[in-house]
């Protein structure tokens, strides 16, 4: 549901908050629901209420022995609620109150109503959990409620978290909820649960450790001494203490009967006659009652009461659009109700929602089922459709729509741009009604076959879809469409079935069937269309990106966010701006990619939140790289956490457990970087995923070589087909030739495809085997050219992550004058133990020196590096020519070099400068 237009004192906000393996279908999309502050209040304890101190010293003792729960369990109208409520305006302890309804058996709807109750103990508490509680894919519950209960764990103070109507919920994803929730419960938390029926929890292991405080009918049926008070006191009779006692006796203490019983008896006479005449089971008992209080009341309230029992939740507005009668005003009537206590529940301390008990809106609609034709029902639930869509209220627009089985109006709202249907419930609600839908009714209007494969891929579930898609292809085909405007609708239609095989496709990483549909898909498509086709050209995008063509990809992106945009379709939107970062990441052009996913995450809390591992990861990826390994770490651990949330997404949660064994690994701590990535490995392959098996080799290669394993990282790099690392791990096997033969068929790909970021790690190894290979006035040009394209986009973890033989490069490029300031930045980088391989190499290759240089040795030698001829240089030391030349002749053979140029660069290796 969406806020847009509701009044202060109804609602409030609670906070809500690609590489993803099903991308969301296109469907209009909202902003995310507000919270009903109703739910949220404490009934107030009425001042007419029947004190209860024997129960009130029950509850005070299952609090005081430290009990986890504490259940009020009984049938309908054994005052429950009021028993509790009073309790705890009692107990002097902070309350976290949650009324429950049909709407919560959603885990997602039901933890952020949890969530939402909490923040009354502590604002802000669980505010970074609710951005999970809106995306398509299913919930990682115990990782939620975990972060939560560690949050619960850290208030200062001791508090009640009380859950009203549990028996509304008949979801076994809830019920695990909270049995998760009681387990692993914080000591300042006490659970309070009031139900009509006992929860499918674990009650019995519960009452076995003495971790459970309960009270039933038994306990909650009035005695004869408080049904007295009721009566006489509250309800205004004057009965013997024979008539209480027999009406007690036969309602069974039950509350409801005996002030449906006091309200019956309004009117009477002789009430020890109607007492008498009072029998029955307890269901008739019940009937009874209910109908003689409808029945005692004037037309226009029945009437009301009647016609308004379709909803939920009432207001006066409400009523008054529902009812089209403007001689009394709806909210004076709700007022007349709450005062003669016929049944109507206050919601908010305003008096200004409110509800019927449950047993009397139960009467009440079959009553009104009794009383009046289904057409003129479903004309009340068209009207109060109508007031929630005027409201903005775009999902119980859509339930009364459905109910009043109003196809059209259903469509036309499930399509609205305003209905928040990236919500997992808002699609499950959707996609229920869809399916409950005749098949004629289906067949008539192929589009809600395809409504039903769409939902389904907002929800994130790929079996089915097919399955749907032939069933709108079947229907499309026998059913006739003759004019114009039929013909664009079914070849746009056409086109939506093929945009939802290339999402399906993508998931399954089939590239040419990517190409396929998402080519007929905007062959097919209207040209006003612009959503779906976005949708389409963003698959276009994707499959280019698995065919390495990078520049067709990032064509593909820009074009699916300017049609995004252009549609006002944000999480479109948002998931090609995400699709673009990743490419101008590959592009080496950091700062932009930077800059894009902070423009990203403007968006993503709001529009697509289930996309939001995916921009954290980036700017991991980029902070990894400018060496920023604090910030790097902060923004893998934030990927991490929303990636496991959404772990069913395999490819985030992969993704973002690769990275955080790269950070280890950057670290020092390869043993922790490999037992990472062999648990990546087996969740991978536990869940069939494929698709990154390369990817974990190649990190699991990169550990191999730091653990000086080559052997084992050739074999694996080998077995994968990952040339690159393949290079990497010959150069570390002492065999520079054979890596160079591998890299430059690489080069020249990575050249002839604009793969920017690869060419670099292509030149930087070329580099290193060129130099290890004796060939180093080759690297040391390489290099060169490498400095020149990485230091304006600030990489360091490239040169870095190439250990001792790219600081020895680095240090003699620095020693050369080759770009001699970010030589020195990125050999500051390396980490000690890197500098103290470099000074241990450059003393071992002193000490292999046959003599020292003498001290005029060192003054010629330091000549011989400048730009002086030999005439020059013997004229500056004052000797002759013949002298100069006998000392360069011992520098030489003292060096091991053969020329002028050689000794130079050798003594820079060896420091003598």
């Amino acid at each position: 549901m969406s806020s847009k237009g509701i009044k202060k004192e109804c609602y409030f906000h609670g906070g809500i908050i690609i590489n993803r393996k099903v991308e969301v279908a296109h469907y209009n999309q909202a902003m995310p629901a507000p919270i009903l502050a109703t739910k949220l209040y404490v009934p107030a304890p009425r001042p007419d209420t029947v004190p209860r101190p024997r129960l009130i010293e029950q509850l005070n003792q299952g609090l005081s022995s430290g009990h986890k729960l504490t259940l009020v369990s009984a049938s309908a109208g054994f005052g429950k609620t009021t028993l509790v409520s009073e309790w705890v305006a009692q107990s002097g302890l902070p309350v976290a109150w949650l009324s429950l309804d049909d709407g919560d058996n959603d885990p997602a709807r039901f933890i952020s109503y949890l969530i939402a109750a909490l923040q009354n103990i502590k604002e802000g508490i669980g505010e970074s959990l609710l951005v999970a509680l809106y995306s398509p894919q299913p919930l990682q519950i115990e990782t939620i409620l975990t972060t939560l209960l560690n949050e619960i764990s850290t208030l200062p103070e001791n508090f009640l978290l009380v859950l009203d109507d549990y028996h509304l919920i008949d979801s076994q994803g809830v019920d695990q909820s909270l049995a998760f929730l009681i387990e692993h419960q914080p000591q300042q938390m006490h659970l309070v649960i009031a139900t009509r029926e006992d929860p499918s929890l674990p009650l019995a292991r519960l009452r076995a450790l003495n971790q459970y405080n309960e009270l039933r009918a038994a306990d909650l049926r009035f005695t004869p001494v408080e049904a007295a008070e009721f009566l006489n006191r509250n309800m205004g009779l004057n009965l013997s203490e024979e008539d209480i006692a027999t009406l007690d006796k036969r309602t069974e203490g039950w509350i409801a009967g005996l002030q449906l019983a006091a309200l019956s008896m309004r009117g009477y006479k002789d009430a020890a006659d109607f007492i008498q005449s009072f029998t029955g089971s307890h269901r008739f008992v019940m009937d009874y009652l209910l109908e003689e209080v409808l029945q005692q009341q004037p037309e226009n309230i029945q009437s009301f009461l009647l016609r308004t029992s379709i909803l939920d939740r009432m207001c006066g507005p409400l009523c008054d659009t529902i009812l089209l009668d403007s001689s009394v005003p709806a909210q004076k009537t709700l007022e007349y109700l709450e005062h003669a206590n016929l049944f109507i529940v206050p919601l908010d301390n305003d008096r200004r929602w409110y509800r019927y008990h449950h047993l009397f809106m139960d009467l009440l609609r079959k009553r009104l089922g009794q009383s009046l034709g289904s057409e003129e029902i479903a004309q009340l639930h068209i009207r109060a459709s109508e007031w929630y869509e005027n409201n903005d209220l775009m999902l119980d627009a859509f339930r009364h729509a459905a109910a009043a089985n109003d196809v059209e109006r259903a469509i036309r709202l499930m399509e609205s741009r305003k209905m928040p249907v990236h919500r997992r419930g808002t699609a499950t609600t959707i996609l229920g009604w869809l399916e409950s839908l005749p098949k004629t009714v289906l067949d008539a209007k192929p589009a809600l076959w395809w409504g039903q494969a769409a939902m389904l891929l907002v929800i994130g579930q790929i079996t089915g879809v097919e399955e749907k898609l032939q069933a709108t292809e079947a229907a499309l085909t026998s059913t006739a469409l003759s004019d114009a405007v039929s013909d664009d609708a079914t070849r746009d239609l056409i086109g939506k079935i093929a945009a939802a095989r290339a999402n399906v496709a993508q998931a399954q990483t089939q590239t040419e069937t990517i190409f396929m549909q998402a080519r007929r898909a905007l062959e097919y498509l209207h040209p006003n269309n612009l959503a779906d086709r976005s949708m389409a050209v963003r698959s276009l995008g994707f499959a280019y990106y698995l065919q390495r063509d990078l520049v067709e990809a990032g064509h593909a992106y820009t074009e699916a966010y300017s049609l995004a945009r252009a549609a006002g379709d944000d999480i479109d939107a948002t998931i090609a701006l995400i699709r673009l970062g990743q490419l101008q990441e590959e592009k080496s052009q950091l700062h932009l990619a930077a800059e894009t996913y902070n423009q990203t995450m403007k968006m993503v809390d709001v529009y697509s939140p289930y996309n939001a591992p995916l921009v954290f990861l980036g700017l991991a990826r980029i902070h990894y790289e400018w060496n920023d390994l604090n910030a790097a770490e902060q923004y893998g651990e934030q990927s991490f956490r929303l990636a496991q949330q959404y772990d069913q997404v395999v490819d985030r949660l992969i993704l973002s457990e690769m990275f955080l064994a790269r950070l280890k690994l950057a670290r020092g701590d390869a043993v922790s970087a490999a037992e990472i990535l062999s648990q990546v490995e087996q969740n991978a392959h536990q869940r069939d995923y494929t698709f990154r098996a390369p990817y974990i080799a190649y990190d699991k290669a990169f550990v191999l070589i730091r653990q000086g394993n080559t052997d084992a990282a050739l074999q694996l790099a080998q077995q994968n087909n990952l040339p690159l690392m393949q290079a990497r791990a010959l150069i570390a096997r002492g065999n520079p030739a054979e890596a160079l033969a591998v890299l430059e068929p690489l080069r020249h790909e990575a050249e002839s495809k604009e793969w920017v970021y690869r060419l670099l790690m292509v030149m930087t190894l070329q580099s290193i085997a060129l130099y290890t290979n004796g060939e180093k006035e080759k690297a040391m040009e390489l290099l060169d050219e490498v400095l020149s394209r990485a230091e304006p986009e600030g990489f360091i973890r490239l040169f870095v992550d190439e250990g001792p033989r790219m600081a020895e490069l680095l240090a003699t490029a620095a020693a050369q004058g080759i770009r001699p300031d970010y030589a020195n930045k990125l050999l500051a980088a390396f980490p000690k133990s890197t500098e103290i391989i470099l000074q241990s190499k450059i003393t071992n290759q002193k000490s292999k020196m046959i003599e020292p240089l003498s001290e005029r040795e060192l003054e010629v030698l330091k000549l011989l590096r400048s730009e002086l001829s030999g005439p020059e240089i013997a004229e500056r030391l004052i000797v002759s020519l013949n002298t100069l030349r006998t000392h360069t002749k011992n520098i030489f053979n003292k060096l091991g070099v053969n020329n002028r140029r050689a000794a130079v660069r050798r003594a820079q290796e060896l420091d003598l400068f």
